[in-house]
């Protein structure tokens, strides 16, 4: 995909989106309300206590952790999925938070995990490839045939270890639709972020959003950066890496979001004293922000790339820096729990002020971002010329009486008219 062309996209779907619908107003501010540790912690009852706090702090979705019946813990090992008794709590607390959710609105994101699916029974090979006894009891039809089935081959990437679904299958959608929208209808979901996205194809996540209508949804595509060798460098030049999860987005006809994880790989390197690598050669953000803003959720850290797992994660002592960049600018920002509640409480201050100055600023998705520095030590912007902002040990601010400091930190600052 060129880049005139995913600005005109761009364009085009501001256009669509601007009385609502799949994406909503750009206005979105998402909440990861778990860790990798949630499961020990009667977790649905512990986020009752705070959805006062996410509410009030501006959340306008709560993404939580998969909450059907799962062989692992952590809930990514699906079998029965109707079954809403899980580590993380029982089907009542769920349908209690979600309600409490809803009375201060804000929106339940589930987490979609329909890639693989642990089956109950063993069928063709001696596998276990078949799910008896459980509601959408499939056969080995409903199993790609390089994980273990007699369905087709895998579209995407393999989740080893555990059967792989065949989306291809008629009824194998049509048992999802309807479990989708169980979700939605009768469970009070309004959100879905779709896991492991890269293992079957995004036409489907199409189908599916468009058929059981979230009002928000985002896919998980995780790829690897691109790095330089010998010593394993990252890559100034990451379009090839931003260009995959865009194509993702395309291919769902735009009904999804996606995880700009193109910003994040490219942001921790940045805040280490190389901040020249938040501008492009063509002077824009380099990740999917960059463009095509209004589908990139921008995030620091999640579940996987920190928390206890520690597969990706962002360095700990320029946390601020990253929050300062993605809550200024345009995407869909993220904020994670533990950054949130289980850090320092000073951290969940400056992230809520950091939000407040976002929403009294009128700042989105879409918002007009203008890069005014970007060198080692320093990077500054100004967003929709009502914002500006700078991260790093360099000095810099605005110039002109009419900016007012709003919020600053340890190597940030951050200015409102």
């Amino acid at each position: 995909m060129s880049y005139n062309r995913t600005v005109v996209d761009e364009t085009r779907q501001g256009n669509e989106c601007s009385n609502g619908g799949p994406l909503q107003n750009g206005r979105e501010i998402l909440f990861q309300a778990f860790n990798w540790e949630s499961h020990e912690h009667d977790w649905w009852h512990n986020l009752e206590m705070r959805v006062d706090d996410i509410a009030r702090s501006g959340f306008t979705s709560a993404w939580l952790p998969p909450a059907t019946n799962s062989l692992s813990k952590e809930g990514y090992l699906p079998q029965n999925l109707y079954c809403l008794d899980s580590a993380y709590g029982s089907h009542d607390g769920l349908i209690n938070l979600i309600q409490e959710m809803h009375q201060h609105r804000v929106r339940a994101m589930a987490d979609i995990v329909i890639n693989h699916r642990v089956g109950t029974t063993r069928g063709h090979g001696g596998a276990y490839n078949r799910f008896d006894g459980i509601p959408m009891s499939w056969d080995e039809r409903a199993v790609t045939s390089n994980s273990g089935g007699l369905g087709s081959p895998s579209y995407g990437e393999n989740f080893d270890g555990v059967p792989n679904i065949d989306h291809s299958q008629a009824f194998v959608r049509e048992d999802i639709i309807g479990w989708l929208k169980w979700l939605r209808e009768t469970i009070g979901f309004q959100d879905f972020r779709f896991d492991f996205a890269k293992g079957y194809d995004p036409k489907f996540v199409k189908e599916y959003v468009e058929e059981s209508k979230p009002v928000f949804s985002v896919g998980e595509y995780w790829d690897s950066c691109n790095y330089v060798a010998p010593d394993s460098r990252l890559d100034y030049n990451q379009d090839s890496h931003r260009r995959r999860i865009i194509d993702w987005i395309e291919k769902t006809g735009h009904v999804s979001a996606a995880f700009d994880f193109t910003t994040k790989g490219i942001l921790q390197e940045a805040v280490k004293g190389q901040l020249w690598r938040l501008r492009d050669p063509q002077g824009k953000p380099p990740g999917v922000i960059g463009w095509w803003s209004s589908r990139a959720v921008t995030f620091i850290e999640n579940h996987d790339t920190g928390s206890t797992q520690g597969h990706w994660p962002f360095p700990s002592d320029h946390v601020m820096e990253g929050y300062v960049y993605i809550l200024t600018h345009p995407g869909i920002p993220t904020v994670f729990y533990d950054h949130f509640y289980d850090w320092d409480n000073a951290y969940h201050n400056q992230i809520v002020r950091l939000m407040n100055i976002r929403c009294c600023q009128d700042i989105h998705s879409r918002s007009k971002i203008e890069i005014l520095e970007a060198r080692s030590d320093l990077y500054a912007a100004r967003i929709d010329n009502k914002v500006c902002m700078k991260i790093g040990d360099g000095s810099w601010c605005p110039s002109g009486q009419e900016w007012t400091l709003a919020a600053s930190g340890n190597r940030y600052a951050v200015w409102h008219k």
